[in-house]
C-alpha cells in the first residue's frame, strides 16, 4: 500500500450531522436546508439566456494562454474594483481557493505560518496544510453584538516565521467587515514587520446589502501601499456563478515589492494555466451584470433577515447584526450543545442548520443559517425553527 503524506492525514469519516442527513434522505423524508449557499439552486444566479451569448464567443475555439490572464479580462476586473489596482497587477485563477494556494507558494516555506481569524469558515486549515504551512489563529471579539479585531492578540501571535495575516471582510459567517481604523492598523503593522496582508473580499459586494449602516467600514483593501497586499474575489460570489470557476487577486503595496510579487506569481500561474479561455472572454460581459445581480441578491437578503428578526423578536434567541455576507448568526441559551441542537432540528423537523463549533464560534449557544432560500420557503421554515427552539428552551 502506498505511503500517504501527513498533509492528507485527515479524519475522513462522516460527522454526526452528515450521517443524520444521509439517513433522512435514504428514508425519503423531507429536508429543508436553511444553510443553502449555492446560488444556482435558489433562483438567484443569472439565467442561461443571459449567459449563452457571453459564453459562445468566436475566440473560444483557439487557445492563447496568458499566465496572469487575458488582458481584457484583467482590465474588466480592475474596472470592477474602481481601478484601485491597475490591470497589470491583476492575476486570474480558477478560484479563490487556488489563489490562496498560489499565495502560500509565493510567501511561505515549509513550516512557515500565516495568521488566520477565528471565528471563520473552516477552509484555511486545509488550504494552508496542503501547502505545508501552519495556520495560527488570532481572535475576533464580540462586544455589544459587534465583532472587533483584537489587535493585542494579533500582535502577541506574531513570531519570525509568520509570513502573512489573513482577513475576511465581510467575514463568513459573522458578516462583520473591517473598520477603517482596523484596516489602517493592519496595513501599518504588516508593513513594519514585512508581512503580507491577504484580504478575502468575496463578499465585499454585499457590504450593506442587508440594510446595515456600514459608514465606518473599509470597502476594500485593494490599492493599499503600506505593505504587500493581496485582495481576493471571484465570480462565485460577485456574479453568483460558482460553476464558471474564475477567481482573481489584486496585488498592491510598495512598488518594487508588488512588482516582484507579480513576477513570481506569473511563473506560478504559468505552471498551472488553470483559468479557462471561455470564461475569461466572457468576463467583461459577466461583470456588466453585477449591478442587477447584486440588486436581486440584496432584496432577498433584506427580506429574509427581516423575517428572521421579526420571528425571533421577544424570544430567548437573538439574531446578530451583520455588515454583509449571506449568513445569519442566531444566539441561543447554551443548553443543549450546538451539535445536539442541530441534530434534533434535523432528525425531528427536517431543518438543516449549522452548529457554531463548525466555525469556531466561542462556546455553545450558536446556530448559523443561510439567507439565500426563496422567501416563500424561508419564512415558514423559520417559523418552524422558532417553534422547535422555543419548545426546548
Amino acid at each position: 500500500m502506498p505511503q500517504f503524506s501527513q498533509r492528507t492525514a485527515w479524519s475522513l469519516g462522516e460527522n454526526a450531522l452528515t450521517a443524520a442527513r444521509r439517513r433522512r434522505q435514504q428514508a425519503g423524508l423531507a429536508i429543508l436546508d436553511l444553510c443553502e449557499s449555492n446560488p444556482t439552486r435558489v433562483g438567484l444566479a443569472p439565467a442561461w439566456q443571459e449567459l449563452a451569448p457571453l459564453l459562445s464567443q468566436p475566440g473560444i475555439s483557439s487557445y492563447s494562454p496568458e499566465p496572469l490572464g487575458l488582458e481584457g479580462a484583467r482590465q474588466a476586473v480592475a474596472e470592477l474594483h474602481g481601478q484601485r489596482v491597475p490591470a497589470e497587477r491583476v492575476v486570474l485563477c480558477a478560484s479563490t481557493s487556488e489563489a490562496y494556494s498560489w499565495i502560500f507558494k509565493l510567501l511561505c516555506d515549509h513550516g512557515d505560518s500565516v495568521l488566520v481569524p477565528t471565528p471563520s469558515y473552516p477552509l484555511f486549515d486545509y488550504l494552508a496544510g496542503l501547502e505545508g504551512v501552519r495556520p495560527e489563529p488570532y481572535p475576533l471579539h464580540l462586544v455589544a453584538d459587534e465583532w472587533w479585531l483584537d489587535t493585542q492578540a494579533l500582535q502577541a501571535a506574531w513570531h519570525p516565521r509568520v509570513k502573512a495575516v489573513l482577513v475576511v471582510s465581510p467575514a463568513n459567517p459573522t458578516g462583520s467587515a473591517l473598520r477603517q481604523s482596523e484596516a489602517r492598523f493592519l496595513e501599518q503593522w504588516c508593513g513594519e514587520r514585512d508581512l503580507a496582508l491577504v484580504c478575502d473580499e468575496v463578499f465585499a459586494h454585499t457590504l450593506g446589502l442587508g440594510g446595515a449602516d456600514v459608514g465606518d467600514r473599509q470597502p476594500t483593501c485593494a490599492g493599499f501601499s503600506g505593505c504587500l497586499t493581496l485582495v481576493l474575489s471571484g465570480l462565485s460570489k460577485v456574479c453568483l456563478l460558482p460553476q464558471l470557476k474564475l477567481g482573481w487577486m489584486l496585488v498592491s503595496g510598495p512598488a518594487p515589492l508588488a512588482a516582484a510579487a507579480i513576477a513570481r506569481l506569473e511563473l506560478i500561474a504559468d505552471t498551472y494555466l488553470s483559468a479557462a479561455t471561455p470564461v475569461q472572454l466572457a468576463l467583461p460581459g459577466l461583470l456588466a451584470l453585477v449591478p442587477a445581480i447584486q440588486a436581486r441578491l440584496g432584496h432577498r437578503l433584506v427580506q429574509n433577515r427581516q423575517t428572521l428578526v421579526e420571528v425571533f423578536a421577544g424570544s430567548p434567541c437573538s439574531v446578530l447584526p451583520a455588515d454583509g455576507g449571506w449568513s445569519a448568526l442566531l444566539r441561543l441559551p447554551r443548553w443543549p450543545s450546538d451539535e445536539q441542537r442541530a441534530l434534533d432540528l434535523l432528525e425531528h423537523h427536517g431543518l438543516v442548520v449549522q452548529p457554531g463549533w463548525f466555525f469556531d464560534l466561542p462556546g455553545d449557544g450558536w446556530l448559523v443559517l443561510g439567507l439565500l432560500q426563496p422567501p416563500a420557503l424561508f419564512a415558514p421554515a423559520v417559523q418552524q425553527l422558532a417553534l422547535a427552539l422555543t419548545a426546548d428552551l
